[in-house]
């Protein structure tokens, strides 16, 4: 049943915007010929004629969409007629065009503002984080920081830390001897090499058997930095860091357990302060313990940045109780949620996300069915409206067969002064229209799959 609710909630979704189209049509005095939910592809599975629009729905339920006169050949409507969708002022059909996606952005807020209303409160991504058990070995660093099982995590390297996801994204980007080095840290200790060793060039092999000096105080990492995007997961954390070559890590790894090097012609002098320049990243962690604010002593990750701590957390829901709570808690909870999409869209338009790891709507059932079940319908809805946000974004993209495509080529007429070879754009249309529908189709095969698979 919970699934069932769930197709109903994005079967609402499609009606919603093919019926925007329809009454901003009506209003604006242009006929309408049929009001169609899927797609005209295999069998009909209902029609009825009611007035002189013709109500229909497909087997293919993968859509839907509005017809006019203008697309049917054999209609009795004249060819001038202000009836028709061609012969009405190009403001006028971009208001047609548009009114698809106008509609699913109002229905993503007015589901959204439902359930603040109803329930008094939005979830949202913070939450207070626990130290639950140190379970590291007592040799780890931890152990010296002053950390206690109960506190509570204020900050991590000066960032408020509201959700476990970005205490451990500074831990696993702070692992200890990750083949990385900073770029400042790298020039300092060149120059420090230099210094040290000054009939030595930079660039060069250094032959077998000369000794190199080191400095005595090799400068550990800085505490890792990470831009506000990366911490809101609306964009993945890329390090600019340097990579150390396989020679630099192989010195490197030599390096640890020598103060001291001699030369054995395989590197030079910038391969040693790449080498030096790995080391262990400080995590410095503030902790709220019984009211009081602690800041403990540094702390240096594992190789597989791991501290040796066991977390809890506790969701903070956003509460809703006024109507002012619910329009400024409800905007950014879509704010959000449309932006993570749109980063995931990104990744998977540049190649970092392959398209067999791509799911659509029958994933989408599944996964919104479950969390109905669990959560209750009100998480049904907020999928819902999130989903409503992101169709109404993407039907909007310029591209030909979706809603943006058919805006774009009435800003190329309204620039042109006169509209688009009918031909040109039926040929683009068709063109992306299959080429949609097929990966489509494919998306689809990726949730059976999947389901097979019970990877969700």
């Amino acid at each position: 049943m919970s699934i069932i609710i769930m197709i109903l909630l994005l079967g609402l979704l499609i009606f919603v915007h093919e019926l925007g189209h329809f009454l901003s049509a009506r209003a604006l005095g242009i006929k309408v010929s049929k009001f169609a939910l899927g797609f005209p592809i295999g069998p009909t599975l209902w029609s009825k004629k009611i007035g002189d629009v013709e109500y229909l729905i497909h087997a293919c339920l993968l859509g839907g969409y509005v017809a006019f006169p203008d697309d049917d050949k054999d209609s009795d409507l004249p060819a001038d007629s202000p009836e028709r969708f061609a012969n009405r002022p190009v403001w006028q059909r971009m208001i047609v065009i548009s009114a698809g996606v106008i509609t699913n952005i109002i229905t993503a807020f007015i589901l959204v503002f439902f359930v603040a209303s109803v329930w008094g409160e939005l979830p949202s991504k913070n939450a207070e984080v626990y130290i639950n058990k140190i379970v590291a070995p007592k040799t780890e660093s931890v152990w010296n920081s002053g950390m206690q099982n109960g506190d509570r995590v204020l900050k991590v390297n000066g960032v408020d830390v509201n959700s476990p996801y970005i205490f451990t994204l500074f831990l696993q980007n702070s692992a200890a001897y990750d083949s990385k080095a900073d770029k400042a840290l790298v020039e300092e200790n060149m120059s420090k090499l230099r210094s040290l060793n000054p009939n030595i060039e930079e660039s060069q092999i250094i032959p077998a058997g000369i000794i190199i000096n080191l400095p005595d105080n090799i400068q550990l990492e800085k505490p890792l930095e990470i831009d506000k995007n990366s911490l809101m997961m609306i964009k993945e954390y890329e390090s600019e860091e340097l990579a150390l070559s396989e020679n630099q890590i192989k010195l490197r790894d030599i390096l640890k357990q020598n103060k001291n090097i001699t030369a054995d012609g395989t590197f030079t002098l910038k391969d040693m302060a790449y080498a030096i320049s790995d080391g262990v990243k400080p995590v410095n962690i503030t902790v709220d313990r019984n009211g009081k604010t602690v800041e403990l002593e540094s702390i240096y990750p594992n190789k597989e940045g791991v501290i040796g701590v066991m977390l809890d957390s506790k969701a903070i829901p956003v509460k809703t109780k006024t109507p002012a709570q619910i329009v400024k808690a409800g905007t950014s909870y879509l704010w959000e949620n449309t932006a993570l999409q749109l980063y995931a869209f990104k990744q998977i338009f540049t190649g970092k996300i392959p398209l067999k790891n791509v799911h659509g709507i029958v994933a989408i059932a599944k996964v919104g069915g479950d969390a109905i079940k669990i959560l209750g319908i009100s998480w049904g809805l907020l999928t819902a409206a999130t989903i409503s946000a992101w169709l109404a974004i993407l039907n909007f993209l310029p591209i030909p067969a979706l809603d943006g495509g058919h805006f774009m080529f009435l800003i190329i007429e309204k620039l042109r002064g006169k509209p688009v070879s009918e031909k040109a754009i039926n040929l683009m249309g068709n063109i992306c229209f299959f080429t949609l529908l097929g990966l489509g189709l494919l998306v689809i095969l990726n949730d059976i799959i999947a389901l097979i698979q019970h990877k969700f």
